[in-house]
């Protein structure tokens, strides 16, 4: 029987717990070190006390970048096999959670079988399966309504909820006053907006915060706190609507913490390259270190069919200026929901964008496969050069699909290798290159 109701309760307390533990081994640190992080707000450990299954992993800017997965089935494509076959792909392919964000049918029986099947942190948008659990229209809906569907995902094991706690009916105003190119892209930010100009009521994530926040203490739920005014396109970065916003979920982050309720703060969106760093230490500011949960930044806004890599960029400089937590974007962002191979793709992109920026904020370990890659290219290893690699599956068939003449040298190169040349060199032997 635990002594503590919620991972940053037993910190504070100084208890390690074997979840704790458990990240510190993977993030090659001291379980002490892990805990004042917990304790602190600056590390979080999502980790429902009902999800047995799950490995647990620690989010925040001074571990290793981790990456989110979207998932879910919709009008369009309802097959729950295939996003499970998303799932467990998603996570061979190393990602650390799963955000179901169904938006179809009875959505509970994938959720608990995500829960019971998938050792990845599990997150969800409780607003989306409002109007689905209840089988009515938004505007007929009560503030209760949206409560009690928080209540239903944490007790179904759901280990962080996206809640858009920051919007309030003076968002409204604002956004109507500023007039932004693409006014709120968020799914469900744009819920909540709607909710509130029909019923004339304000938020109800905002004005029963601290009910939200007993429900979320009861089983350990992590409050990834949405950013409902996240800008859609480069002209609305760092407008007024995104900032007045992010002050918000400051104060509720505070608010959180004096329930010992952990807290992730959700940031942009598509942004221009030369705002994302000071987007990112502003959050720092604001939220008083909370771990910072960003959906690329995409960088550019006319790349659809490769937002993966739109995504990528600008995960990468994100991340190496404090952002913890990426949520992947995938080939078919802003076009359909995501094939398997879609999935590998923005799950390869995003690890790429996390381990660059891991390796600049010189996290422990974090370039030690880089340097065994590098003895292996040295050394002609190619089994090596496989083992090192983030997709050895698809290295491995594009150099046997144009196999080079001599095995010391690529199709590309031949004898012209520099790393052949420069070995041959070095041992004093005959270069030979005719």
């Amino acid at each position: 029987m635990r002594n503590y109701a919620t991972q940053m309760e037993a910190a504070r307390k100084g208890i390690v717990t074997p979840e704790m533990e458990a990240v510190a081994s993977k993030e090659y640190r001291t379980v002490e070190e892990i805990r004042e992080l917990v304790a602190k707000g600056q590390v979080v450990i999502c980790a429902n006390r009902l999800h047995e299954s799950i490995e647990p992993n620690g989010v925040g800017s001074m571990l290793r970048t981790k990456i989110n997965v979207n998932l879910g089935v919709s009008r369009d494509c309802r097959d729950y096999d295939v996003e499970m076959e998303k799932v467990m792909t998603a996570v061979r392919l190393g990602a650390e959670a799963i955000m179901d964000l169904s938006s179809h049918g009875n959505t509970q029986p994938f959720r608990q079988r995500l829960i019971k099947e998938c050792p990845a942190m599990i997150g969800t948008v409780p607003v989306y399966d409002s109007v689905l659990h209840y089988q009515r229209d938004l505007a007929e809906l009560s503030a209760k309504d949206f409560i009690d569907v928080v209540r239903l995902h944490a007790r179904d094991g759901v280990d962080f909820v996206t809640l858009h706690c920051g919007i309030t009916r003076r968002t409204i105003e604002q956004i109507k006053r500023h007039k932004r190119k693409m006014n709120i892209v968020s799914r469900g930010g744009s819920l909540v907006f709607a909710w509130m100009s029909m019923t004339g009521q304000e938020n109800p994530f905002y004005e029963y915060f601290d009910e939200i926040l007993d429900i979320c203490r009861e089983y350990d739920v992590t409050i990834s706190l949405g950013d409902a005014c996240r800008p859609g396109c480069l002209a609305d970065g760092s407008d007024v609507c995104q900032i007045e916003e992010l002050v918000r979920l400051g104060e509720l982050t505070k608010r959180a913490w004096e329930k010992d309720v952990q807290v992730m703060v959700e940031g942009p969106g598509h942004m221009p390259m030369d705002q994302i760093e000071a987007n990112m230490k502003m959050q720092q500011s604001i939220c008083m270190g909370a771990p910072f949960y960003v959906l690329g930044p995409i960088v550019t806004d006319i790349a659809p069919g490769y937002d993966h890599i739109t995504s990528a960029i600008g995960g990468s400089i994100a991340a190496a200026n404090g952002a913890a937590f990426l949520c992947y974007v995938t080939p078919a962002e802003h076009l359909a929901l995501p094939d398997v191979d879609d999935v590998k793709q923005g799950i390869i992109a995003a690890r790429i964008a996390a381990h660059a920026a891991d390796i600049a904020k010189k996290v422990p370990h974090a370039r030690d496969m880089d340097d065994r890659m590098a003895d292996a290219r040295r050394t002609f290893d190619w089994e090596k050069q496989w083992e090192c690699s983030i997709d050895p599956e698809r290295a491995k068939a594009i150099r046997d699909s144009r196999a080079p003449e001599n095995e010391d040298s690529c199709s590309m190169c031949g004898k012209f290798c520099a790393v052949r040349s420069m070995n041959k060199a070095l041992s004093g032997e005959y270069i030979d290159i005719l």
